[in-house]
């Protein structure tokens, strides 16, 4: 995978997840995670529901626009940057409000509505890869793109651990072709403690591989991490109702479809953990058969 290949690939990732965000607020879905958002910053008594999707969905619906943009210098690449860091902030903001914490089950770190909230700490990390790599190390990109990847399968796999989230993901693992031989050979929660487990424990071994710089170890935990996000895009296909012909997907859509940012970090982790000496060799291999 070339430098380029990896830049498209993250290019497509973001555009395609943020304009079908876009449109589904814009379309009206999901009005109770407007309202949450916006009461944070006193604004749901400002706006009505509509005006709240409408603003909410024409923002998400610039990002694409401007990265795409970007990427042909039609809009500098500050410009957009700094618009993706006040998108992703409006949202992660709000993680402040005890309101995302379940204080009955003890707070912090045990989060609530805040699932979905947490994944925009994958965005920023992708447009400095796109636009602002020469400001950083190429070690220093990785462990930026790693950080999203190993705090949300750490976050949210120590989470199956618990009983309300083993009940909540029933729902999803039961539906799957591919997951619900869990429930076949495990309880509930010891299906839970399996997948939870699987996400805790190559979280753990892709930061070691990253780490020691051995590939073998960083090439099977990081396909282990990228199978999580790929099998949660399984569910807007498995889990009945997840499409909605008026808003294209449902709040269920609107949280797997996140995880595009995660694929998309584990991309630019790979790139410059295993494809990049690859590429440079290869171009320097070309230069030096180009006639002088």
């Amino acid at each position: 995978m070339t430098l380029n290949q990896t830049e498209n690939m993250v290019t497509a990732l973001l555009t395609f997840s943020f304009a079908v965000l876009g449109l589904t607020f814009l379309l009206g879905a999901n009005p109770n995670a407007l309202i949450a958002t916006f009461n944070f910053y006193s604004l749901d008594t400002v706006l009505s529901e509509s005006a709240l999707g409408a603003f909410s969905g024409i923002a998400l619906l610039l990002l694409p626009l401007m990265t795409i943009a970007a990427r042909f210098s039609l809009v500098s690449a500050k410009a957009v940057t700094i618009y993706a860091a006040f998108v992703t902030a409006v949202p992660l903001l709000t993680l402040l409000s005890p309101t995302r914490w379940m204080a009955d089950l003890g707070g912090f770190p045990i989060i609530g509505s805040g699932q979905g909230i947490i994944k925009y700490f994958a965005v920023l990390p992708l447009f400095l890869f796109l636009f602002y790599r020469e400001k950083f190390s190429h070690r220093q990109l990785t462990y930026l793109n790693f950080a999203p990847v190993a705090m949300v399968l750490l976050w949210i796999g120590g989470m199956k651990f618990f009983e309300f989230e083993a009940n909540a993901i029933v729902g999803l693992v039961e539906t799957s072709p591919f997951m619900s031989w869990l429930y076949a050979v495990f309880s509930v929660q010891g299906a839970s403690n399996v997948i939870g487990g699987f996400d805790v424990l190559f979280a753990l071994l892709l930061g070691a591989g990253i780490f020691s710089k051995n590939k073998p170890v960083i090439i099977a935990s990081g396909l282990a991490c990228l199978s999580v996000f790929l099998m949660t895009q399984t569910f807007l296909f498995t889990v009945p109702d997840t499409f909605n012909s008026t808003t294209i997907v449902n709040r269920l859509g609107q949280f797997v479809i996140k995880d595009l940012w995660f694929v998309a970090n584990l991309a630019v982790v790979a790139y410059f953990t295993l494809f990049e000496a690859v590429s440079r060799e290869r171009e320097e291999a070309q230069l030096g058969q180009s006639p002088q």
